[in-house]
């Protein structure tokens, strides 16, 4: 079995259908099915079973589709790693980012331009269970978030580069006049807001940061709304649903006239950061080049 079946095989299983990927892979589907039957007589099991007009893998053929995925990302990133050993730093790098973390990036990215001109960027936005997830495809380089990183996949294949921690300030829509001249705010007064919270089904831990530094000072806040989006609870806010507290350097990512930031005279609390990456795995040169300009500062 060579290269070329396995891609066959890896197209037949993503489609579901002979058909359907011989007109993917530019042949006629006669030939396709007979070295699909190659495979299986070579390998000695059956890879497929049908179900009505499609093909469902089998036990033996989920293995396959494991193992072949993962062979051609190592064969793909051998002939990164090679061509890059004469064509010095270049090409794509995938960053994955929280929403909450786009701020960090455009000034590092614009520097890095500067020194790297052939180095383009895919910038992808999502939680830490969508990240992850890609981040163990390949599908991306690195990933810029909120600490602990709470995606399912295991901790412990990851490397982290930590970042300055991020302090939390109050957010309150700038039609609340009674704050029109201050510029801070204790806790104890946010006991009197309704409260939005940012929170998900996989990601809670800045959620419950904040609830508990509320507890620590005494109540419970008032939460009105839990959003999945930095961006829904920024328009909640400026339309005066109610406030929120957020990490100050999200701030920067919706600069606004309609709602108003406050630091926090009576608390101390911090948003942690990092940078992470696949520990046991080809490091693109130009991701590498990244993480090294947050360690240079």
């Amino acid at each position: 079995m060579d290269m070329r079946q396995l891609k066959y095989f890896l197209t037949i299983a993503r489609e579901g259908q002979v058909t359907r990927a011989a007109k993917l892979l530019n042949m006629e589907q006669p030939p396709l099915s007979r070295q699909l039957k190659l495979m299986e007589e070579e390998l000695g099991v059956k890879l497929f079973d049908r179900h009505g007009k499609g093909l469902q893998l089998t036990d033996a053929g989920e293995l396959l589709r494991q193992k072949a995925e993962q062979l051609f990302i190592q064969f793909n990133e051998t002939l990164q790693e090679v061509k890059e050993t004469e064509e010095g730093v270049r090409g794509v790098l995938s960053i994955g980012s929280v929403v909450s973390c786009i701020s960090l990036l455009p000034k590092r990215i614009e520097r890095f331009r500067e020194r790297f001109p052939r180095v383009t960027f895919k910038i992808l936005e999502g939680d830490h269970f969508y990240l992850g997830e890609e981040l163990e495809k390949r599908a991306i380089d690195l990933v810029v978030a909120r600490l602990p990183f709470e995606a399912l996949t295991d901790p412990k294949q990851y490397a982290v580069l930590p970042l300055p921690s991020d302090p939390f300030v109050v957010v309150i829509p700038s039609s609340w006049e009674q704050y029109s001249g201050n510029q801070t705010i204790r806790m104890i007064e946010l006991a009197q807001f309704p409260f939005l919270t940012l929170k998900t089904d996989q990601t809670t831990r800045m959620h419950e940061q904040v609830v508990n530094e509320c507890k620590r000072h005494g109540f419970e806040p008032n939460i009105v709304c839990e959003c999945s989006s930095v961006a829904i609870i920024m328009s909640l806010i400026a339309e005066g649903i109610g406030a929120t507290v957020f990490p100050k350097s999200v701030m920067s990512s919706f600069p606004s006239t309609v709602v108003k930031m406050l630091d926090i005279e009576d608390a101390d609390f911090q948003s942690d950061v990092g940078i992470l990456w696949l520990k046991d795995h080809y490091l693109p040169k130009s991701a590498r080049f990244f993480i090294d300009s947050f360690e240079a500062n």
